[in-house]
């Protein structure tokens, strides 16, 4: 649209929209190319923020399904929401629908016996992914940490949420997990489908049937996504393309939350190179709640080096922080379960969604903002004078950072 076209506009307003849409179709062709997979556009999505409203979200769903039902999950714990859940579940599938269960089977191996049983007897097919006793020690590294539901081909749903009462509640105390889930219709909702099916092909001999539809997805919003799946291997993989594409793009601002920071050397130099070239780099991390210490220290041991590049460090106070989100220069986010480590970006199944969308993004920077204000901003000379115990601790997980 030109300023004539439009005479409220003005030749300010208008630079901004373009380079706006620049930016957004150039970070757009970079990942089709490097990546290789086309992004989809007319896509409506709807960030959900903890427990009350994903799990509210994916329940109405489940419940309102006609047809099919796929669920994966790394997390598949204990307490009221995993009987739900399974209930909803079986209840659909005693209604005729066909609903498939995939359950990592290290993540989910706490999930209680009595609840796989009922929703098999009510014709639930549940499978497991890579169960340990039944694997290789090469394989045994390697789990599913997506987290996927899709509901009659029509509407998805990923994020970092696991199905255990950890994550019920609105982050509201230490019981209460902050974190972020996405609802998805409209084209990207074949990607996020063929998520499932990639690992469901390696656990099941059946990868569809008759109740498969395979209906056309008309547009439904107007969100641009590329779904991108990262796969257990050896070399460079699809997540890494996707983080340094974002990260080498951004010209602005970068906005990093994530549940569990243990990048290697080349991602932290990344982020340092990044936030030299004066773009503001912003990381959101567990603070004094964490599930995993050991994974913590390990990322502590890139502060001092982060700092000192200009790079913001936040320690999220009121709970744990399981969030994996990052927006760029408020046009782009990415949003699924990937997390800033070397167990993500090397090692596990997983999915993460890069959307090109400014109200979106903007509402996920929101989310940022109000998490800030509860978070504790890491103090530079604060940091450097750190107990001797503390940089032993991080020097002693060193070994082992390429597993966490």
């Amino acid at each position: 649209m030109t300023i004539d076209q439009n005479p409220g506009l003005t030749a300010d307003t208008a630079g901004s929209a373009t380079s706006t849409e620049d930016r957004k179709q150039r970070i757009r062709r970079r990942l089709e190319r490097l990546i290789g997979i086309a992004a989809t556009e007319g896509n409506k999505l709807v960030p959900l923020r903890n427990g009350d409203q994903i799990f509210a979200a994916m329940l109405d769903s489940v419940r309102s399904a006609r047809h099919t039902v796929d669920m994966m999950t790394f997390v598949y714990w204990r307490g009221d929401i995993a009987r739900q859940f399974a209930e909803a579940l079986a209840e659909r599938a005693r209604q005729g629908l066909r609903v498939r269960l995939l359950l990592d089977g290290f993540g989910s191996r706490p999930i209680e016996q009595e609840l796989v049983d009922e929703m098999r007897q009510a014709g639930v097919d549940v499978a497991w992914f890579r169960k340990p006793v039944r694997l290789s020690p090469l394989k045994q590294n390697h789990r599913c940490h997506r987290k996927v539901l899709v509901v009659d081909e029509r509407v998805a749903f990923t994020g970092g949420v696991g199905i255990a009462e950890e994550w019920c509640g609105d982050a509201r105390n230490e019981n209460e997990w902050r974190d972020t889930h996405v609802e998805v219709r409209g084209p990207a909702v074949d990607g996020i489908a063929a998520a499932f099916a990639q690992n469901w092909a390696e656990c099941h001999e059946e990868l569809f049937d008759v109740r498969d539809r395979f209906i056309e997805q008309p547009p439904q919003g107007d969100s641009v996504v590329q779904v991108v799946r990262g796969s257990a291997s050896f070399g460079w993989q699809d997540m890494q393309t996707l983080i340094r594409v974002v990260l080498e793009s951004a010209e602005e601002r970068v906005r990093l939350a994530t549940a569990y920071f243990a990048p290697d050397a080349y991602f932290v130099e990344l982020l340092c190179r990044t936030a030299r070239r004066g773009v503001e780099v912003e990381l959101l991390l567990p603070g004094p709640h964490t599930d995993k210490r050991v994974c913590q220290l390990a990322g502590q041991r890139y502060y001092d080096d982060l700092i000192a590049c200009g790079v913001k460090i936040w320690h999220y106070q009121p709970t744990m922080m399981h969030a994996k989100v990052i927006t760029v220069d408020s046009v782009a986010s990415l949003i699924g379960s990937t997390n800033f480590n070397r167990r993500s970006l090397d090692h596990d199944e997983e999915v993460m969604l890069a959307v090109l969308d400014e109200s979106f993004t903007r509402e996920l920077d929101r989310h940022f903002d109000e998490d800030a204000e509860v978070s504790e901003l890491i103090n530079p000379g604060r940091w450097k004078r750190r107990w001797a115990a503390q940089r032993l601790q991080e020097i002693a997980v060193a070994p082992i950072r390429r597993f966490l």
